[in-house]
Order: C-alpha cells, then structure tokens, then sequence
C-alpha cells in the first residue's frame, strides 16, 4: 500500500489505515441502521394514524343517524320519529310536562298488524298524549315496499304523512289514520273479489283522503313531488340499525312493549309508568 505520492505505508501506518477504513465503514452503516429505524418508526406511526383514522370514521359512521343531511319533517328527530304532544300536532312534545312518557310507534302502512294496533290503541295514544303523560312519536318505515324505490303505497303513504306532518300538522293523526283505512279496504276488495293480489291504493286515493280530512290543496298537490322519499329511505334504514326487524315495534321509554293488542293495556303501562 502506497501514499498519492507513491511512497510506500509501513507497516504501522498500514494498520492505522485499516482502522481507519474500519470505522468509517463502521460510522456508515451505523448512520444506515439509525435512519432505517428512523424510517421504519415513521412508517409505523403513519401506519397508526391511518388505522385510528379509519377505526373513528368507521365508529362515527356507524354512530351516525341514517337520517344525517335528509331534509326531515319539521320537529322530527335522527331517530325517523314524528312526535305529537298536547295539542295533538305534529311536531309538538310533552317534554315540558313533569313525568311525561315517550312512546315509539314503529309502523308500516300495509302492515296488517299495524292496522289492528292502531284501530285497539289509537283513541288511547290520544288521550296519553292529550293529558300530557306522553310524547307519542310515530315512526313511519316503509320495510314492506318492494318497488324498490319507495313508489308503492308503504313508501307513498310514508312520503304523504311525512308530508302532512310537516306542512299541515294538526291534519296529521286523523290522515295517518286513514292511510292505514285506505289499505284495509283494498285488502278486503281483493278477499270480495277472489283476486290473488291486493291492488293498492293510488296516489290519486291518498290524495283524495288527504283533502276529505282538509289538507290544505297545496300540500295534497305536493304528495306527486314525494320531497321527504328521502326521509322514507333514511327512516327504514335507521329502523334496521337499531336493530329492529317487523312492524308494529312499540316503545315506552326505551323498553319494547308488547301487550298492545289487549284494549287498554297500553294505556295501563303508560300510566302506571307515569303514577
């Protein structure tokens, strides 16, 4: 080994050269190693923030109401519910009545068993809601519409009480009422007539109905516009995430009640609930 001169290393200076080599080699891979641990660290706590972020937007999302960014009737809540209070309207609440009850009414307007809740129960949700003991909230869902865009008469009937709950409140109980009146009597006209199927009401009938019960002609005309479909969709989604599967689903306080079809046992819990 040689200087850039061309004089010859001794043996010492040899040596010393190696060393030298060898540390600087040594400094180099330890510079290597320290950054790719650098590197690695970095990797991992991107990794991280990106599981977090993806763990909290799938929490948020499954926290979130279907009913986020819909356009709802007015006073409705993100739970797809229609409240009417004392003065029998919708939109209205009992929540400033000390004691007052919330009852949920989950409903389908071609459900058979919705009907029969509402012909045993419906003088009693008044009265409840009349006296104050309760916030009736009414969930109209559309889980037996098979249109596939909500056009048959569950999500017709739902666009329509949503409607008139938001444009003419005081018509709503007596409209929602009939709704269920307009399906009954088609299903009794196919068992007269022998037919296989039912033939469901029109838009032409629930219109009708709507303005027999003085439904403003504004608010009827607007049935065909279907402004809360939306909501229709949004309500029957929501429905499935809180985990329920069939119609009538009826709540008071939170705890699913189902002695509803005996006259009068809903009213007993309610007030025994708020005695």
């Amino acid at each position: 080994m040689t200087t850039a001169d061309g004089t010859r290393l001794t043996k010492q200076q040899r040596r010393e050269a190696a060393r030298e080599e060898a540390r600087r080699l040594r400094e180099a891979q330890e510079r290597r190693e320290k950054r790719n641990r650098m590197l690695l660290i970095a990797g991992l706590v991107v990794a991280v923030v990106v599981v977090v972020a993806l763990v909290w937007a799938i929490v948020s999302s499954g926290n979130r109401s279907a009913l986020d960014g819909v356009a709802r009737p007015a006073g409705s809540d993100l739970r797809g519910g229609i409240p009417v209070g004392a003065s029998l309207e919708a939109g209205t609440t009992n929540e400033d009545v000390d004691g007052a009850r919330e009852v949920r009414v989950y409903l389908d307007y071609t459900c058979s068993f919705c009907s029969q809740f509402e012909q045993v129960n419906a003088a009693d949700l008044r009265t409840l809601a009349q006296e104050g003991a309760a916030t009736i909230w009414f969930h109209p869902v559309s889980i037996l519409d098979r249109s596939g865009d909500y056009s048959g008469y569950s999500g017709q009937a739902a666009n329509a009480a949503a409607t008139v709950a938001d444009r003419a409140p005081a018509q709503f109980l007596a409209f929602s009422e009939r709704l269920f009146a307009l399906y009954d009597a088609a299903v009794q006209s196919a068992v007269d007539s022998g037919a296989s199927a039912v033939t469901e009401p029109t838009l032409a009938e629930i219109q009708a109905a709507a303005s027999e019960l003085g439904v403003p002609q504004e608010v009827v005309d607007s049935f065909a516009d279907r402004d809360f479909s939306d909501w229709v969709a949004a309500t029957t989604r929501q429905f499935g995430r809180d985990g329920f599967e069939g119609t009538p689903t009826i709540l008071v306080d939170g705890e699913e009640f189902t002695g509803w079809p005996e006259a009068g046992a809903l009213l007993d819990e309610v007030q025994g609930a708020a005695g």
